[in-house]
């Protein structure tokens, strides 16, 4: 890595070489939409890296909420993840399908509940594989690990908060969704949903701030974001469709040094789904 790459990142190489390391633990946490026609287990199950272990973002969650993986209790967050043989001291490399979609959540997550040391596997299983690198289809079975949560509340926005920074305008709001879903020109994936976006946001889709599944250099995260209208001087909340592909903002924001900024956990899921949200469509 060098100067201009993210600090929460690690290159293919970077992990091949360490492969045969047993403080390294490995989540695999692909998970896509029904359009995608993707089926994350399955392909987990015919080929994953070497020693990653299948982490189910719809399962590692609170089902309670009756929205879409929502941030579980650290109580529960650290009983599953202990199950899957990781503790908040080891080395955790996380990586997604494509790269950089579904992987920063995770990333997120582990370091809201208190895990240092996460990262994100540049260019996801897709790349890895295009390039020939090793995989098998070995389950592992990890031997249980005791996670120690420390949880970070400010990391997370609630939607009473979200309603007070929407009426206030108190912290900024980018939306990583397509740029068509935040105007209101596309359908929400999601049936029933409304379209458009919270009064005062700012587009900002997850997808320009990648390149073929790999972050892009901290110069041109911090022209892309800034070119989206967010001031880097000014707290941020992330928003999404449900939670997941806002954490790549967060995960490029917190790349570039800014630091004062949360995940709105319920995202259009939560904010769309509810009759009494104020809604505006078109550009900004």
């Amino acid at each position: 890595m060098t100067d201009q790459k993210s600090p929460f990142v690690v290159s293919a190489d970077w992990l091949q070489d360490r492969l045969n390391d047993a403080s390294i633990r490995i989540l695999d946490a692909s998970w896509y939409l029904p359009a995608q026609g993707r089926d994350p287990r399955a392909e987990y199950s015919a080929a994953h890296i070497p020693g990653a272990v299948f982490y189910d973002q719809d399962a590692i969650a609170d089902l309670s909420s009756g929205l879409p993986h929502t941030i579980p209790s650290p109580e529960a967050f650290a009983a599953t993840i202990g199950d899957l043989g990781v503790s908040e001291t080891d080395m955790i490399v996380v990586y997604d399908g494509p790269g950089m979609m579904t992987a920063p959540r995770v990333w997120w997550l582990l370091r809201t509940m208190g895990a240092k040391s996460v990262f994100v596997l540049d260019g996801g299983m897709d790349g890895w594989k295009a390039e020939g690198r090793p995989v098998n289809a070995e389950i592992p079975t990890p031997r249980r690990a005791r996670f120690e949560p420390r949880f970070e509340p400010k990391a997370v926005t609630s939607f009473e908060q979200m309603s007070e920074i929407v009426a206030s305008g108190a912290r900024q709001i980018a939306d990583a969704r397509a740029n068509a879903r935040f105007t209101g020109e596309q359908a929400e994936p999601r049936a029933g949903m409304r379209s458009g976006h919270m009064p005062g946001a700012r587009s900002l889709p997850f997808n320009l701030l990648s390149s073929d599944g790999k972050l892009k250099s901290l110069p041109e995260l911090r022209d892309i974001i800034q070119a989206a209208g967010i001031d880097l001087d000014k707290p941020v909340v992330t928003s999404c469709g449900s939670g997941i592909t806002a954490a790549v903002i967060t995960l490029a924001l917190q790349s570039i040094g800014h630091t004062d900024n949360s995940l709105y956990d319920g995202s259009w899921a939560e904010w769309g789904g509810r009759p009494d949200t104020a809604i505006v469509t078109g550009q900004v």
